[in-house]
């Protein structure tokens, strides 16, 4: 594995240094992609309280490395005003997987489907939205303190029951996940786009140095998924797997410890059902399709 993510750092690294530099960091951004998949989504069992007013919840996601996967956990980010984040996202395409980077931007875009959790149920993103320059908080999803964050509502209608969801980490093959993007998430692909903030990028980092969130360490069971603040990896603010027993779809349980081969398949089997709207008119409603199980990402280049 480290072979292969030096060769494609190596080519990453010819291709920024050969193309003209872009309006947005975030609108071209090379991926790495490998020949074995991501392990299935850790279980959150709450999420860490939002640390105070205008931070934005960033889902975890499973990184590659030198030594192969490791879980950099979900934390709240100070966000650029008026700008939503947009989960990176593995896609199977052409026998490989596929990075596809997160973003600040605007509206919320196709981040492959993916049940992140926590208000990114696969499509937009309902816990939260602007109004007129204030971040404000729907609390039937967002774990905020009502007495230091004022600005909240309550809307219990988006509310996904997380028992009923699986924990599949890629989009494409013949058992991720099996989502295009709408008409609204292809006009969003155009929009002026932000790379991950300098903390985000401290983040990833610090995890990646820390082999504790390794797969090949932790058995895709990292103890700390998630925290309040970034780099908070050990104290009195990071959240632990729960305790989760899956149920079983056709014979393969829908959570696994290990990566997937490189065939597309995993041992996990997924019931998407119909997808949760956000305020951002960002509905995919009942228009899930699939991609005949290539897991392209239709021409998105984060």
């Amino acid at each position: 594995m480290r072979k292969t993510y030096l060769f494609a750092f190596l080519i990453a690294a010819l291709l920024v240094f050969a193309s003209p530099a872009p309006s947005s960091a975030a609108q071209v951004a090379v991926g790495i992609s490998v020949r074995i998949g991501p392990p299935a989504l850790p279980i959150v069992d709450v999420q860490p309280l939002c640390p105070g007013p205008g931070y934005i919840w960033t889902p975890g996601y499973w990184a590659y490395g030198p030594d192969g996967y490791y879980w950099v956990p979900g934390t709240w980010v100070m966000a650029p005003v008026g700008m939503l984040w947009t989960p990176g996202y593995w896609g199977f395409a052409n026998g490989v997987y596929a990075w596809h980077a997160g973003y600040w931007g605007p509206h919320v875009g196709f981040y492959g489907g993916i049940h992140y959790g926590f208000g990114y149920d696969g499509v937009g993103y309902v816990g939260g939205r602007w109004d007129r320059g204030v971040f404000r908080y729907n609390t039937a999803v967002s774990h905020v303190d009502v007495r230091i964050v004022h600005n909240t509502y309550v809307d219990r209608t988006v509310v996904v029951n997380e028992r009923n969801v699986t924990r599949v980490s890629f989009n494409g093959g013949d058992h991720g996940v099996r989502a295009i993007p709408t008409h609204d998430e292809r006009i969003y692909m155009h929009e002026h786009h932000e790379a991950p903030v300098a903390v985000q990028m401290e983040h990833e980092h610090d995890a990646r140095m820390d082999r504790s969130f390794l797969a090949s360490e932790n058995h895709g069971h990292p103890v700390v998924v998630a925290t309040s603040r970034p780099g908070e990896f050990h104290g009195a603010h990071e959240s632990h797997p729960a305790e989760f027993h899956a149920p079983e779809h056709n014979g393969h349980p829908t959570n696994v410890d290990e990566g997937h081969n490189d065939r597309g398949h995993s041992n996990a089997q997924f019931d998407r059902g119909a997808s949760r709207g956000n305020d951002h008119g960002n509905d995919r409603g009942n228009n899930r399709g699939n991609d005949h199980g290539n897991g392209s990402d239709h021409g998105r280049h984060n």
